[in-house]
């Protein structure tokens, strides 16, 4: 990695917002193209068995789970965007977690809007989801499913092995501590 500063605040909240809206963008005009050209419930299968369209209306979490209880779906989504506004106007310093971030949050803004604006209505709106990959899992999902997924890894990945938020690396913090230390006992 290269010995780049940290973000200022503005830079990273920036970022976070630029990806995050991109994301949503993306999410609903692709939830858009589906509901408008796809039949409901009737496979299209766009390259074999690798990807099939099947347009569904989600009222659940992933596989359909929770169906009878949609809104806490809505109220946890809204959490995590509140937890990773407030991170974004606090903490964030460091490249690689605003970008994980603001996509992070571009998805659970696309799911979170179906939850808030969709049929049946706020707040038990159903989920628009498009994409089957049978080969790989046995759900059906969408974009915004795509960049929540993903992207929890990626900050799985970071919290292990990456800088932290503040755009520190924990292996030079380290060394900066230990350094003073040995010139003392100089």
């Amino acid at each position: 990695m290269t010995g780049r500063a940290p973000l200022r605040q503005a830079e990273a909240g920036i970022i976070i917002a630029t990806l995050a809206v991109l994301v949503l963008a993306a999410d609903q005009f692709t939830k858009y193209l589906a509901i408008e050209n796809l039949p409901p419930e009737e496979p299209v299968h766009v390259i074999g068995d690798f990807l099939i369209f099947y347009l569904i209306r989600n009222p659940g979490a992933a596989f359909s789970m929770g169906e009878g209880v949609t809104w806490i779906f809505t109220i946890a989504l809204a959490v995590v965007a509140a937890i990773i506004v407030w991170l974004a106007a606090t903490r964030v310093r460091s490249r690689l977690w605003a970008v994980a971030l603001g996509l992070l949050l571009g998805g659970v803004l696309g799911n979170l809007t179906d939850r808030m604006f969709r049929e049946p209505g706020f707040p038990v709106g159903h989920v628009v989801d498009f994409i089957n990959t049978p080969w790989m899992m046995p759900a059906i999902y969408n974009v915004a499913d795509i960049f929540i997924v993903s992207m929890m890894i990626a900050v799985a990945l970071l919290v292990l092995a990456g800088p932290h938020l503040d755009g520190t690396r924990p292996r030079k913090q380290a060394e900066a501590e230990a350094t003073p230390a040995a010139e003392d006992a100089d």
